[in-house]
């Protein structure tokens, strides 16, 4: 069975609904996650694209991320579209696991060349703003800089990587061709701006459909997956179903999912996100009761 694919908005790319999200193979512990060996991400990379994955999400600052996908995937640029971030540097803040951003266009453009030389490839088919403010991104002129690029070939199509409370008055730009949204049963605040995007013509691109996974089995945190048992969801699983594995269903019947990138370094974690990746989306019915439950224990959309 082969995996669904969705028209990534006015990009016309179609890609795969199920992603992969590249920041598991950064290589050590930066933005909080395993550590990954070089075997490991050759090994996950030639996986995913091996399985029919076409979108993988990447940054400049997830550490060796980009580099991995250069080494191992540069022969086979043409079987994947990729999306990275700007605004990143390798500049760590202090003792924490976060990288500060820079908005100047010399930090950009070191970024999209630094991205490319990585990656090998000579353009990236998708370049997003990485979280700024919008005041900031007005102030700095991150469109008109994104739009030079590509003119100049080396991107393909703009996007923003964005949140509440800026990612609306991004929305209603209505300059980008992509959005990154945070979005899953258990943080359903973007709910609705999904789709007020997606009507705009935007592509959506999902982050954290699974929540990082159900704690134990997944790093995911207990404080936001109490709210699976406050619902009762367990009662919708159908026999043998995973948490989890609901969880990504929800993501994915979400009508303006066209891609959730889901990271692992886990060959068989893969192989199971296929799985319910190719089940598709919940029974409309199903869907349906699992949002009434959520309202009910106050995770609904703004």
């Amino acid at each position: 069975m082969s995996l669904i694919k969705k028209t990534l908005g006015r990009t016309g790319l179609e890609v795969t609904q199920l992603g992969f999200g590249a920041m598991e193979v950064r290589g050590n512990r930066i933005w909080g996650g395993r550590p990954c060996t070089d075997e490991q991400a050759e090994t996950i990379l030639d996986a995913v694209v091996d399985a029919g994955i076409n979108f993988i999400d990447t940054a400049n600052d997830y550490g060796k991320s980009e580099m991995y996908i250069g080494q191992y995937l540069a022969k086979r640029r043409d079987e994947f579209y990729v999306a990275t971030k700007c605004g990143c540097t390798m500049q760590y803040a202090g003792d924490h696991d976060e990288t500060p951003h820079y908005w100047t266009r010399e930090n950009i453009m070191r970024n999209i060349a630094d991205s490319l030389m990585k990656m090998r490839t000579e353009y990236v088919d998708i370049l997003q703003l990485h979280n700024p403010d919008a005041e900031t991104a007005e102030k700095s002129g991150l469109v008109d800089l994104l739009k030079e690029l590509q003119s100049a070939g080396v991107v393909h199509h703009i996007g923003c990587s964005s949140t509440s409370p800026h990612l609306a008055k991004y929305i209603d730009w209505g300059v980008f061709d992509v959005f990154q949204i945070p979005y899953s049963a258990l943080e359903r605040q973007h709910e609705n701006l999904i789709t007020k995007a997606a009507d705009g013509g935007a592509g959506i691109i999902i982050r954290g459909g699974v929540a990082r996974g159900e704690p134990g089995a997944g790093l995911g945190g207990e404080d936001r997956w109490t709210k699976f048992e406050k619902a009762k969801l367990d009662e919708l699983l159908e026999e043998g179903e995973t948490r989890t594995g609901f969880l990504l269903r929800f993501t994915l019947s979400h009508p303006h999912c066209h891609t959730t990138i889901v990271g692992t370094v886990n060959p068989d974690h893969l192989k199971e996100n296929l799985a319910i990746a190719q089940k598709g989306a919940l029974p409309a019915d199903i869907y349906a009761e699992a949002k009434k439950r959520l309202d009910a224990v106050g995770e609904s959309p703004e």
